[in-house]
């Protein structure tokens, strides 16, 4: 069987199988999704931010693509946060200041994402992954954690830096876990395994007004995200167990390869496909 996406007026879309254009078997979407579960856990980012390329690369339509991760990405990511929560790792105060500018941020993200449209997001998400991972390869030092344990003290500063990731959050429909894990490692000054806990707290709230979002607007495919989230939900749990066993610098450097390779991998493709 083949798909096809029919585009309506107001910005939904009606994603069908057809006779024109590849679409991947379940079995695959399952195993895509207990890989990106897998990076999710381990790094706190994997939800829309690695599925949609993902996705994109199996076979779904461009903002299908981008926002059928969503339903999946909610208990995936509470799944992983709970070892961070368990091990005190992750940070309420900070989740919660986070999630105060990132909740609307995300609310504004998802509906400026019809104007957009899929093709331009989906090359978004490989040009950030290329350049978030660049930076967080390189060393952070003592005196930057000093001024970013400071800078957390601004909670201004923090719900204004989270309304932003939350807009882009919207308008890429993921969690945010791309951004906010630099962000509290780079900015704010958390270790790596902190930053991850943290950032999967807040994932799981600000997955939801962006599900919404998306949802209204006739983006997401059901069948395909039930079958992405059979793999995703105990990939997560795997991978936060896994990033307990692993020194949080070592934690830190693989993050950012990650981000790099599978950035510049998926930047080719789409550049190439136009």
């Amino acid at each position: 069987m083949k798909r096809q996406d029919t585009v309506y007026a107001d910005g939904s879309i009606d994603w069908q199988l057809c006779d024109n254009g590849a679409v991947a078997p379940w079995p695959l979407i399952i195993v895509a999704g207990a890989a990106v579960g897998l990076s999710m856990g381990l790094f706190g980012v994997g939800g829309s931010s690695v599925a949609t390329p993902v996705l994109a690369l199996l076979g779904a339509p461009g903002l299908i693509a981008v926002a059928s991760p969503l339903p999946a990405t909610i208990p995936a990511a509470a799944v992983g946060a709970v070892p961070y929560v368990r091990s005190k790792e992750a940070r309420p105060r900070a989740a919660g200041w986070s999630m105060l500018g990132g909740v609307p941020g995300t609310i504004l993200g998802a509906w400026l994402s019809r104007l957009v449209g899929g093709s331009a997001l989906l090359l978004a998400s490989g040009v950030v992954l290329v350049i978030v991972g660049l930076r967080v390869l390189r060393p952070i030092e003592q005196v930057a954690r000093d001024a970013g344990a400071k800078r957390r003290e601004n909670r201004q500063l923090l719900v204004a830096s989270t309304a932003g990731v939350g807009v882009f959050t919207g308008l890429l429909a993921n969690g945010g876990g791309f951004l906010l894990v630099p962000l509290y490692l780079l900015v704010f000054g958390l270790r790596m395994r902190q930053a991850v806990g943290t950032s999967l707290v807040v994932i799981a709230v600000l997955a939801i007004p962006t599900l919404a979002t998306h949802w209204a607007l006739g983006h997401i495919n059901w069948t395909l995200a039930g079958e992405f989230a059979i793999g995703l939900l105990p990939g997560s749990a795997v991978g936060s167990r896994l990033a307990h066993r692993v020194e949080g610098p070592t934690l830190r450097k693989a993050f950012g390869w990650f981000l790099v390779a599978f950035g510049v991998f998926f930047t080719i493709y789409r550049l190439v496909r136009g």
